[in-house]
């Protein structure tokens, strides 16, 4: 397994947890949070291999990262805890998830032969759409549309730091870890103002 493929596992089950965290809060059943955190986990990278023409896309015949939605929910759901007690930790886990799936996002189209500013646009879509579209599904306003929010503002502050390293001597897994840590403290610092 390469590092790529092993961001994109991590970044499947943080937001197989965000997703399924979601969907105890709106007090769904199992599937729906089998629903929420597939949409969560898959969506912007669905998205994103649609619109770049990577066919099938990236997890169609892939059981680990199926598995990994599965174990993320099943976790979840075998929590007894009030879910409200583990606001921060989906808070944190979400944009974690923002900042892996942000670099994969990008990754992945540099390596299809996009650009430097179509890959940014493509991490964000990859890092952003997926809890869009699981917010649409609980009926919530998404976190991308909030005012003071910064999602796909650290998305696409954090893919800029990520493609400016690259330009510059580093091991991947530093510019990996650096644009993890931007896009998180960015989404700490909306939270604090």
């Amino acid at each position: 397994m390469n590092l790529l493929q092993f961001i994109t596992y991590a970044g499947t089950f943080v937001f197989a947890l965000t997703g399924a965290f979601k969907a105890r809060t709106f007090k769904m059943d199992v599937f729906g949070g089998v629903v929420l955190a597939f949409v969560t986990a898959y969506g912007g990278g669905t998205l994103r291999d649609l619109l770049i023409g990577v066919r099938p896309v990236n997890w169609i015949n892939d059981n680990i990262a199926l598995a990994l939605v599965v174990a993320g929910t099943a976790f979840t759901f075998l929590m007894k805890e009030n879910v409200n007690r583990f606001k921060r930790t989906i808070f944190y886990t979400d944009a974690i998830g923002l900042g892996l799936f942000t670099a994969s996002g990008i990754e992945v189209s540099l390596r299809n032969g996009l650009n430097d500013v179509y890959s940014l646009i493509m991490g964000v879509i990859t890092a952003t759409f997926g809890g869009l579209i699981a917010d649409i599904f609980s009926n919530a306003v998404p976190n991308l549309l909030k005012r003071g929010e910064l999602y796909a503002t650290a998305c696409a502050i954090g893919g800029v730091v990520y493609l400016l390293l690259k330009q510059v001597p580093l091991e991947y897994n530093t510019n990996l870890f650096i644009c993890v840590l931007v896009i998180v403290g960015i989404r700490i610092y909306s939270k604090r103002k």
